[in-house]
């Protein structure tokens, strides 16, 4: 009897002391959070959002230009043929993956040469999801452009508006409409870094007056167009000088 007495004084004690625990456990919690845990506080007022007000003129300037022109841009896929050394047997496997854009009404695509380069086959989305098988129409790997076409039978999109590069001047805005990492529809600005750049872009080939800009370009970006703040093709972004790859 002595014995179950004192373990029942014992427990008792033991219970005693878990409660205070628990308690001065909720009310140091509601010390420090300096809120209920409940949720139920009647000091407690919501934060509201800030209006943010107009946008800026350049802000506007740039939603617009995106809206404009990237209608106008596609992204191109591309397959390569493969064999089998084993079974002999021919399959069709992604190779990668570009830009390019709509140079006019007739269905013609340019883009770069090394997009397309071993490529088998190729085929062309628009904007609006639609895709189609496109033909190689010709190209030049000295100049790193290729030009496709795709047949379009209505709604057609729009061309890019030719401008000038002659008259371009470090500083002067430009912006990169393209697909880097698949990613597509993106839009990157910056500045004319420099002008006539020379860039070897393969062992037998070299692009001279190029157009430098700090515009991000990346890796699916290829055979995307560049613009002015006017929306005007100035250039296709063709090269990264980049010791990763990468902007």
């Amino acid at each position: 009897r002595r014995r179950s007495s004192w373990y029942r004084r014992v427990a008792a004690g033991l219970l005693a002391l878990a409660l205070a625990l628990g308690l001065g456990s909720v009310v140091l919690w509601r010390t420090v959070a300096g809120r209920p845990t409940d949720g139920r506080d009647p000091k407690a007022i919501p934060r509201v959002a800030q209006a943010r007000g107009e946008l800026t003129g350049d802000e506007q300037a740039t939603i617009d230009l995106f809206k404009q022109r990237s209608s106008s841009v596609v992204f191109i896929t591309t397959r390569q043929r493969v064999v089998n050394l084993w079974t002999r047997n021919i399959a069709s496997v992604p190779r990668g993956n570009g830009s390019g854009f709509i140079w006019d009404d007739l269905g013609h695509v340019v883009t770069n040469n090394h997009v397309i380069e071993g490529a088998s086959e190729a085929r062309v989305r628009l904007n609006d999801g639609r895709s189609y098988r496109a033909v190689l129409v010709g190209r030049s790997p000295a100049h790193d452009l290729a030009v496709l076409r795709i047949n379009v039978p209505f709604d057609r999109r729009p061309a890019v508006p030719i401008g000038t590069s002659a008259d371009l001047r470090v500083g002067q805005k430009v912006f990169a409409i393209g697909n880097p990492f698949g990613l597509d529809r993106t839009l990157t600005t910056g500045v004319v870094s420099a002008l006539d750049r020379t860039i070897r872009t393969t062992e037998r080939h070299t692009l001279e007056r190029a157009i430098q800009t700090d515009a991000a370009i990346n890796p699916g970006n290829s055979g995307g167009p560049l613009v002015d703040s006017a929306g005007r093709l100035i250039g296709i972004n063709t090269a990264i000088f980049s010791p990763s790859g990468a902007y």
